[in-house]
């Protein structure tokens, strides 16, 4: 009776050894996981504040049609090909281009491996965003970052408030107004193929149309009875709400100048 009360003891021992070590393994690596998260968003920050310090700045008509002084930008990376800004959001940053879509997904501005990676145009695009139909890429952050307030245009009341933003090129300035706000799968061709809309953007509008969480039905008729060349941009982020759910905002790009 000893012998089994003994061998009971050890094992009761021995299993609460055990389970000691693997919450202090669960508490050393959920420590580490947030120390690692911490460090991602804090890289992230590092980049941006550096780089708000390179933003064009536009301030005379004069200025939004000959486009912004790029050069510290360009001396940074010759791949920043533009400068995105989202009004009363976080959304404020270069955008860049590589060889293919993976080039900045997990790089920054300046060629350094970065989760948080960089804002960056499809590589199917043409850098100088000539064509109807331009898409931009960003990760999904918390607090803001990245594309993460792109999660803002699905409440309608920020929607409708909020439709305002500008993406500044080297050679020319666009006013964004924002008309649609979607969630739809990563592997939806309607938005994630922009070379199909090089012609004809009429697709693309009925599409917006049927599957948009908000829509600025407005807009969208004006885009359609336009006589004059239309130019669209797409900004694409992660979501959470199924898998491989992604956010789609959609804006029309404008100038304060005739058309070209």
């Amino acid at each position: 009776m000893d012998i089994n009360k003994a061998i009971l003891k050890a094992a009761n021992t021995l299993i609460n050894t055990v389970v000691i070590l693997a919450l202090c393994l669960a508490g050393a690596y959920a420590g580490y996981a947030l120390w690692d998260n911490n460090r991602v968003y804090a890289a992230a920050e590092d980049v941006q504040a550096d780089m708000i310090k390179l933003k064009p700045i536009v301030q005379s008509a004069e200025e939004r049609e000959e486009g912004a002084d790029f050069a510290e930008l360009l001396s940074v990376n010759p791949d920043v090909c533009a400068w995105i800004t989202l009004d009363n959001t976080g959304i404020d940053y270069p955008v860049l281009q590589g060889d293919t879509n993976l080039t900045y997904i997990n790089t920054d501005v300046y060629g350094n491996f970065a989760l948080a990676g960089s804002i960056f145009l499809d590589s199917r695009n043409d850098k100088t965003f000539k064509e109807p139909y331009s898409l931009l890429y960003g990760h999904h952050m918390d607090n803001g970052r990245m594309f993460g307030d792109l999660d803002l245009y699905k409440e309608e009341k920020f929607f409708d408030e909020n439709c305002t933003g500008t993406l500044i090129l080297p050679d020319r300035v666009y006013n964004l107004e924002i008309f649609s706000c979607m969630l739809i799968s990563a592997s939806e061709d309607a938005i994630f193929n922009p070379i199909q809309y090089q012609d004809d953007i009429d697709k693309l509008l009925d599409f917006t149309e049927q599957n948009s969480l908000v829509l600025h039905d407005d807009v969208l008729e004006r885009i359609r009875q336009s006589e004059e060349e239309v130019k669209i941009l797409a900004l694409s982020t992660c979501s959470s709400e199924f898998t491989d759910a992604r956010t789609i905002v959609l804006a029309v790009m404008k100038t304060d100048t005739p058309s070209e």
